[in-house]
């Protein structure tokens, strides 16, 4: 995510020929704005996409997706991040929180375990391990979320054990978590989740990601287990090609105690082409399997459907980017609505959207 530092510059004045050093201050600021328009061709009469995508969800209107400002501190020893947000990303996701909780894209403390090994010990509201995309749009290949994104944590919170090898090939990490994208717990629920993430960098053009949850995000009374597991590879083919590939499946209890489970998957596909230093093009085809609405409710039950995308990226500037992109979207069932009232089995939109960071 925004890593810009503003670099600060110590002047000796004791001998005028000297070199001048430089340092980068611990604490730093950044920020992230993305705007966008967002038409659909079904024309829903409230003015809002299917509540299973939580990115540019409002339609026919100029919006704010995600607005955000961020403060870092880091040190050799100790980090830490505090960001506020809002807009309408912040809305649909953070819709299970309460008061001030709402507005907190993020806020943690780590410090290192080890002056010989580079092992971290964080706790808070921290992005999550989970997926190939962010909440940060210009950090994606596509200008929308893919439905594994928009169906899996964009954040999590508790306390997350990581390390890094000397190499920088493996990184390893532990999570004890207050449950699937949660900042507080459900009430009635005392059970912790878990996650887990192993990332692998053979090269410098090849990441390899395998990152799992477990876990009941339910009441007590209602407890479910729920099992999920995200892999993905990121693959530099050439200084113009870049592909993505993931695969998720999960698995949840049918009831509490049963031995029984319903199962989800959803495999992607992402390859972005640069035309220039300033153009790119990117194409994305998906599925999204959950016959059951263990993740997605719908009003045929569950989310069977295909996706496809394509989008121009252009660099307007170094920090200003401008998208436009085609999403179709195809069920199994009629599950979309069009503003007569009547249900289709497919959903089109328009994006387009100018993200600034600073």
């Amino acid at each position: 995510m925004m890593k810009k530092l503003f670099a600060g510059l110590l002047i000796s004045t004791a001998l005028p020929a000297m070199a001048q050093d430089t340092k980068t201050p611990p604490l730093t600021v950044s920020g992230y704005i993305e705007t966008y328009y967002n038409y659909d061709f079904n024309r829903v009469g409230n003015n809002t996409i299917p509540p299973f995508l939580y990115n540019f969800n409002r339609t026919n209107e100029v919006n704010l997706n995600l607005g955000l400002i961020q403060a870092s501190y880091n040190t050799d020893r100790v980090r830490a991040n505090v960001a506020l947000a809002a807009g309408t990303y912040m809305n649909a996701n953070y819709a299970a929180e309460s008061g001030v909780m709402k507005n907190l894209y993020q806020a943690n403390i780590g410090f290192r375990l080890s002056a010989k090994s580079n092992l971290w010990l964080d706790a808070g509201i921290m992005p999550s391990h989970i997926g190939w995309e962010s909440a940060i749009g210009k950090d994606n290949l596509t200008l929308s979320r893919s439905l594994a994104a928009e169906n899996s944590p964009y954040f999590e919170s508790g306390a997350k054990l990581g390390y890094t090898s000397p190499s920088g090939k493996w990184y390893l990490s532990a999570m004890v978590l207050n449950g699937w994208q949660r900042i507080q717990r459900p009430d009635g629920n005392t059970t912790p989740a878990f996650g887990t993430q192993v990332t692998f960098k053979p090269s410098a053009y090849i990441t390899l990601n395998s990152s799992s949850f477990a876990g009941n995000d339910k009441p007590d009374s209602l407890r479910r287990m729920r099992y999920f597991h995200d892999l993905y590879g990121t693959f530099q083919l050439s200084d113009k090609w870049l592909v993505i590939a993931g695969f998720d499946i999960g698995a949840e209890q049918k009831d509490k105690g049963s031995s029984r489970f319903y199962t989800w998957y959803t495999p992607d596909l992402i390859v972005r082409y640069a035309m220039s230093k300033t153009v790119a093009i990117a194409a994305r085809a998906e599925y999204y399997h959950d016959p059951n609405g263990v993740i997605v409710s719908t009003n045929a039950g569950g989310l069977r459907s295909w996706g496809y995308s394509a989008n121009l990226d252009y660099h307007i500037l170094d920090n200003l980017l401008w998208r436009i992109e085609l999403r179709d979207l195809s069920n199994r069932d009629d599950i979309f609505i069009k503003r007569n009232g009547d249900s289709t089995n497919n959903n089109l939109f328009v994006t387009t959207a100018l993200a600034f960071n600073f």
